[in-house]
């Protein structure tokens, strides 16, 4: 299988039809093989037998995955990765607003060798208050903090090798993130202007308040990212501040206590320095237990601590 297109599907009975036209006039113009995974994330509507009914007809490249109830659309998309054969990874919505025709364009910039390539709606067809400009400010964050600047992490269309999407798992909000998680493995990331449409049926799911779960998620991402393989690195670190905060607030006291003859026992100060001196110690011992953790974590399921990009003249994984 070349190519696997994967696709959320919650409450899209009208535009699902629009999709299919759509998905196949773009994928029997392709050379490659190819498959559709769509997963129908406890739709309320008809969606599920209007999935159903397409499968039927066309069993070769539609495959439907149901959920028992609504997961969220990371759950749908992990859901999809689970099942997808495809070498190269194309993930887009149900609703119409990303347009299938793009997908060429995107095959094309992974043949350049890029490893992931990220739809960007430049010329984006939503509120601009109430979705527009949060994901503007959105994106600016993630792009600050994680270091992998996209104009767009919100949207869906990207196309991916299999490969960096292997090593980790979806929660929460976390498919917005899947770029932070591929360059953390060394990825060559793309970003490419994509069309944007109006919805013309149905209704957004989202809202102002995903916004403040996403910069939630962020906090648990650049964890993942930066300390997960060394967490000492970030409670030590906090450790070591507040103990150096503390020495200095010592220092500041018995100098005090030297030169103007103030108390030192009777400063508010002795319990502060006190306070930050038992809390830096105990950081440090949270780093050293997360460390432990951390190589239990590995060597029990062998989990390498680092990533192949590809092997020359050898044959056998070692961990084989």
């Amino acid at each position: 299988m070349n190519l696997s297109l994967i696709i959320p599907v919650f409450n899209e009975q009208d535009n699902l039809p629009l999709l299919f036209e759509a998905i196949y006039k773009v994928m029997t113009s392709l050379n490659q093989s190819w498959e559709v995974i769509l997963v129908d994330d406890g739709s309320q509507d008809d969606s599920l037998s209007v999935l159903k009914e397409y499968a039927q007809k066309d069993s070769r490249h539609i495959r439907v995955i149901s959920f028992r109830r609504n997961f969220g659309q990371t759950a749908a998309i992990a859901a999809g990765l689970d099942y997808a054969q495809g070498e190269i990874i194309v993930l887009l919505d149900a609703d119409m607003q990303n347009d299938p025709a793009d997908i060429p364009m995107m095959l094309s910039k992974l043949d350049e060798g890029y490893d992931l390539v990220s739809g960007w709606r430049k010329s984006r067809k939503d509120n601009a208050l109430t979705r527009n400009f949060p994901s503007m400010i959105a994106n600016w964050i993630i792009s600050q903090v994680t270091g992998v600047h996209l104009h767009d992490y919100g949207c869906t269309l990207k196309a991916y090798r299999r490969d960096v999407l292997e090593g980790f798992r979806l929660y929460g909000e976390m498919h917005r993130f899947i770029p932070v998680y591929a360059n953390s493995v060394g990825a060559k990331i793309t970003e490419m202007p994509v069309n944007h449409y109006p919805r013309k049926f149905g209704k957004t799911k989202y809202g102002l308040e995903r916004t403040a779960k996403v910069i939630l998620d962020l906090f648990t991402v650049k964890f993942l990212v930066s300390y997960a393989s060394k967490p000492i690195y970030l409670f030590g670190g906090a450790g070591g501040f507040l103990m150096v905060v503390s020495a200095i607030i010592i220092f500041y006291l018995f100098v005090r206590r030297l030169f103007f003859m103030v108390a030192i026992a009777s400063s508010p100060l002795l319990q502060m320095s006190a306070m930050f001196f038992i809390l830096g110690f105990q950081s440090i011992l949270l780093g050293l237990i997360a460390e432990l953790l951390v190589r239990t974590y590995h060597e029990s399921q062998r989990k390498p601590t680092y990533t192949i990009r590809s092997i020359i003249n050898l044959e056998q994984d070692p961990r084989d």
